[in-house]
């Protein structure tokens, strides 16, 4: 089996990016064809280091995010407000722990849709991190939070 095999039974044949499936039978010269994501490890803290990541991508979404930081977007069929940045709020999470408020929803029932695709999506950006969601009133608006 190959490396990009493993790497794409590991991930479900998704996208890490756009969240889409994958073809694993396409060529990897196509824009849609499989591609393997590596960022190089980085400073975690005082001479430690994050271990290379490697993650399933379409060829197009990983060259057209190059060597730049990804930014995974929140669907539009959610209803939320000042939603926050999904891959730095969660670096920050599992480097600190704590929490945090992604977004501001009208209603409860939005917090709690917006709750489950942003556990569903984390899951597979970070599989090997637990994180919760809480769904709080505040402000006249509910607050969608994100546990590490």
């Amino acid at each position: 089996m190959s490396k990009l095999d493993e790497i794409g039974e590991r991930d479900g044949w998704r996208c890490w990016v756009c969240d889409e499936p994958v073809d694993a039978s396409m060529s990897v010269n196509d824009d849609r064809g499989p591609s393997i994501d590596s960022r190089s490890a980085k400073p975690k803290g005082k001479g430690s280091t994050d271990p290379v990541q490697e993650r399933l991508a379409h060829r197009g979404c990983n060259t057209k995010k190059g060597a730049i930081t990804a930014v995974i977007a929140w669907p539009p069929h959610l209803f939320v407000v000042d939603p926050a940045p999904i891959i730095a709020s969660v670096e920050r999470l599992s480097r600190k722990g704590g929490r945090e408020v992604m977004a501001r929803c009208p209603t409860v029932a939005d917090g709690d849709a917006a709750a489950a695709w942003l556990l569903d999506r984390i899951s597979r950006l970070r599989p090997d991190l637990r994180f919760t969601t809480e769904v709080e009133r505040g402000g006249g608006v509910f607050l969608l939070i994100l546990r590490a």
